[in-house]
């Protein structure tokens, strides 16, 4: 079980950028409804194509991917990738916001938090270094969403492993992979934990856009996958 685009979705709350929100509560694909955005094209005229940049602006930005960085990513070039960075930040201008903000912050404070309030500490934030304090900016706006989502995922697991015993089942949580879970599970126990794993880790926490969790089943992980 796994949670779908989990850090986007985490961006969206922390950001409160409309458009981001409205996004994930209508339903829509993100990519696509990025690209439609971006391109300013109705979301039936956006193309494989056009969906493809939108989904690498949308986990490049969050990670603070350059100008440079996109244009090497889609082997395209930097004023097609100065573009769409742009069209990004029009679209979501709240998630801007949050990345200048997350930057200042870390500046004045030393550190970024989670949703939880678990911090993490940036020695480098007001570095003399270009490159150092390039990277150390990068974590700050990264690190609340990367670290909230493991917090999410770590609270559930706690939840779920509560579930499992207080039901008396004999599925065991087997491995955890960034926002994946893995079970070992009889059987006759299988429609059990589809309903138990995906509620909980579907309830875990209120955001102001759904959070979705997909599972799938096999005799193996790849199988499963």
């Amino acid at each position: 079980v796994d949670y779908s685009q989990i850090e986007l979705r985490i961006m969206a709350h922390l950001s409160g950028d409309q458009n981001m929100v409205d996004a994930f509560n209508s339903g829509y694909d993100i990519h696509a409804a990025t690209a439609a955005k971006i391109y300013k094209v109705p979301l039936s005229g956006v193309t494989s194509d056009m969906r493809r940049k939108a989904k690498t602006a949308n986990f490049g930005i969050i990670y603070g991917i350059s100008i440079f960085g996109l244009a090497e990513r889609l082997a395209i070039p930097r004023g097609e990738a100065k573009e769409l960075i742009d069209g990004y930040f029009e679209t979501y201008p709240e998630v801007k916001r949050y990345m200048d903000e997350s930057i200042q912050n870390a500046k004045a404070n030393g550190y970024v938090e989670t949703i939880y309030g678990r911090k993490r500490y940036l020695s480098d934030i007001n570095s003399q270094n270009s490159i150092v304090r390039g990277y150390a900016e990068r974590n700050a706006i990264n690190a609340p969403i990367q670290g909230s989502a493991a917090d999410i995922i770590k609270i559930a697991m706690v939840k779920i492993q509560e579930m499992i015993k207080r039901n008396q089942l004999k599925s065991k949580m087997t491995l955890q992979v960034h926002d994946e879970l893995n079970f070992t599970v009889p059987a006759d126990e299988l429609d059990a934990m589809k309903s138990l794993v995906v509620n909980e880790m579907q309830n875990v926490v209120k955001l102001k856009v759904p959070i979705i969790a997909d599972y799938g089943v096999g005799k193996n992980w790849l199988e499963a996958h």
